[in-house]
């Protein structure tokens, strides 16, 4: 454990602003002279007491509630004191200035904690591993109510138990091997007699749900960045206004408009939808100084977007220059992005008009973002855009971290595989392989050590025999 974590820390862990309740938090070992000297007394653990939270000259500073939680029973594992007292800022950096004041006499150690070092605590202490550290800042950040839940459930080690099962059937075939390249003169077919061709699918089947599940998590957590583009006029603002179900963005007939991007968080079906309005896309000589930032910085956005809705004005779909300019904006469109062709103002065309600019193939809709056709449709396939599978209530928070080295698992995995069928020149190499994916699993929960597989062999295998 490095130094620094070696210190007593103290923060005050409500958000800052006014509230009914505030809380100054304390982690660190041998905590009891410092509950002694700033409470005067000494508090029965884990029980809410009340009691005044005295300053040096004796005074109150405030009346609240001190809980005590002797460590390695606590959050972080180490001795905890929390006091809760009234949540105004003035208040709350009292207690925290009265807490080193008092830490600078019985703990000379006792400084500020750095952001997220209480969950950091608990990572190193082996309260929380990796995966349900991140799941604290997660759960905190959830911006649909999915999201939180899932967020939950990692929290709750959703995620590392599927982790850890993926890692005991790879700690297992590693096993295997490892006794057939140790053990040669036994002439014990290790590999062949426990079906490790057989193991070894089904972990990549088992990994593969794990993946797909682990996308839907990530989703959940980052959303999709998707961005509203086209001509000035076409109904991009009136679209982020539908979609929001508020009045975000002006709208005029007078194009340029919108000069600036404009964003908004939605939700459809728990999953966050990053909107992004931008300034109308055109190639004028009317176009002013502000007018064009607001263009290159739309282009920017576009290029960046997971998604781009790309808004057409039916009502404009007559006019030869508007299709040309149009056509021409298509081609600028990043080539890895997906495009949504979204036909606006249904309700000012005719049948035969919508079914011609509609013939364009399934990546076409049309809409009234005034009257709110079409919308339904629009959303269902942003979240098929997005990969939405609806996995059910089983789904946990992921990050792309999480992604990354689950890919990198499969990839090992797969290399494995290949080298299993000639596992008589490539016992060496395949052994590597299989290492290597569980390092990759290891960074997820950061449990992963050399010393791992030995216990594993010691403890199911008489290796001296």
């Amino acid at each position: 454990m490095l130094a620094a974590s070696r210190d007593a820390i103290v923060a005050i862990a409500t958000a800052p602003g006014r509230g009914g309740v505030g809380i100054v938090r304390v982690s660190g070992r041998g905590l009891g002279p410092l509950v002694q000297g700033l409470l005067g007394r000494s508090l029965q653990p884990r029980e809410a007491t009340y009691l005044p939270f005295p300053d040096a000259a004796g005074q109150a500073i405030d009346q609240g509630l001190a809980l005590w939680f002797p460590g390695p029973q606590s959050y972080t594992g180490e001795d905890v004191l929390e006091l809760q007292g009234h949540g105004g800022p003035v208040v709350l950096q009292l207690l925290l200035a009265r807490c080193l004041e008092v830490g600078g006499e019985v703990l000379p150690h006792l400084r500020v904690a750095r952001a997220g070092e209480f969950t950091e605590r608990a990572f190193l202490n082996d309260k929380l591993d990796l995966a349900q550290a991140e799941a604290v800042a997660d759960l905190i950040d959830a911006s649909t109510e999915a999201a939180a839940r899932s967020a939950s459930r990692s929290l709750a080690g959703a995620f590392s138990s599927r982790v850890h099962a993926l890692r005991d059937a790879l700690v297992n075939l590693r096993m295997l091997v490892e006794a057939t390249l140790d053990f040669p003169e036994e002439e014990i077919d290790f590999l062949k007699k426990a079906d490790a061709s057989g193991q070894l699918q089904q972990l990549q089947q088992s990994l593969a749900g794990v993946q797909a599940q682990a996308r839907q998590g990530a989703l959940l957590r980052d959303g999709l960045q998707v961005v509203i583009a086209g001509q000035p006029n076409a109904g991009k603002s009136s679209l982020l206004n539908a979609l929001a179900g508020a009045e975000l963005a002006i709208v005029t007939p007078v194009a340029g408009t919108t000069r600036d991007v404009v964003q908004q968080t939605i939700q459809i079906e728990g999953v966050p939808l990053h909107v992004i309005d931008t300034a109308g896309l055109r190639d004028s000589p009317d176009v002013g100084e502000v007018e064009k930032i607001g263009i290159e910085r739309a282009w920017d956005r576009i290029q960046r977007a997971d998604a781009v809705l790309f808004v057409h004005d039916l009502s404009r779909n007559a006019d030869a220059v508007y299709r040309s300019a149009d056509a021409a904006i298509a081609l600028q469109l990043p080539s890895g992005v997906p495009v949504l062709q979204v036909w606006n103002k249904q309700d000012q065309c005719d049948a035969a008009t919508l079914g011609a600019v509609l013939a364009g193939g399934v990546d076409a809709l049309a809409i009234s973002a005034k009257h709110g056709a079409g919308l339904e449709t629009l959303r269902r396939r942003l979240l098929e855009i997005a990969g939405w599978e609806q996995p059910g209530d089983g789904l946990f928070m992921a990050r792309e971290r999480h992604l990354q080295a689950l890919k990198r698992v499969q990839e090992h995995l797969q290399a494995a595989h290949e080298l299993l069928a000639a596992r008589a020149e490539h016992l060496d190499l395949l052994a590597e392989e299989l290492r290597l994916a569980q390092q990759a699993l290891g960074e997820i929960t950061g449990e992963f050590t050399a010393d791992d597989l030995l216990g594993e062999i010691f403890s199911r295998f008489c290796i001296g025999k």
